[in-house]
């Protein structure tokens, strides 16, 4: 089948943005790389005829010439050299040691990780910090642009990301652009909100940031969470 002829929802690129790569099968990876058919086979049949390869699976992949996979109908030898440069990128990105998180154990560690940056902004940015159960870093999800009160900042937004990487805690940032970093009453009522629902998923929330210009205020050390 071709990619054209499936579902919208089902086809790779879509699941891909919709659900994340991790959402994606073997066969699906390889069509992606490939890009589009040839010889009168879908991308998508010639992945799964790649992964059937010699009764190997990825194991031909992993360790075939650009010939081998030129004996593959719908291979030429663009595609082949496509799929064994992506091999090898993956090879050496799994041969690379651990990186270094940062370790998060007060305020002061996300203002300093976030003030620069965040000091400048002409708008309100919300960013959750995502925190693994060793209290590093996992990764800063940008989760709005705007206005705090607008409804860009929905919990089911908010947490999204944290479900997704299977977050310990989370960190709550945003920057007011005026430079003054004391708490409105939506601040104060949009973090009451969001730490009931990190209890309900199970996600704490352990403090909100705000940041100004070389100022910041925690909510957590003023009493409101």
């Amino acid at each position: 089948m071709k990619i054209t002829d499936m579902p919208v929802y089902e086809r790779p690129r879509e699941k891909l943005f919709k659900y994340g790569k991790e959402s994606l099968s073997t066969s699906e990876i390889i069509a992606l790389i490939l890009g589009s058919g040839s010889g009168g086979k879908s991308a998508m049949e010639i992945a799964s005829a790649i992964i059937a390869g010699k009764g190997r699976g990825m194991g031909f992949l992993a360790q075939c010439a650009p010939e081998e996979l030129m004996t593959i109908e719908g291979v030429g030898r663009a595609k082949a050299c496509e799929l064994l440069a992506a091999v090898e990128l993956g090879r050496r990105m799994a041969g690379m040691p651990p990186e270094k998180r940062s370790a998060i154990s007060s305020a002061q560690d996300v203002v300093q990780l976030l003030m620069e940056k965040m000091r400048y902004y002409k708008k309100e940015h919300f960013i959750s910090v995502l925190i693994n159960s060793k209290g590093e870093i996992i990764e800063e999800v940008t989760v709005s642009i705007g206005d705090l009160s607008s409804s860009i900042t929905h919990p089911r937004e908010v947490f999204v990301e944290a479900v997704r990487r299977s977050a310990g805690s989370v960190i709550f940032v945003h920057n007011h652009p005026s430079g003054d970093p004391w708490p409105s009453t939506i601040d104060i009522n949009t973090t009451s909100r969001l730490v009931e629902v990190g209890k309900l998923l199970g996600i704490p929330v352990l403090d909100h940031i705000i940041i100004g210009d070389g100022r910041y205020v925690s909510l957590k050390a003023e009493g409101h969470m």
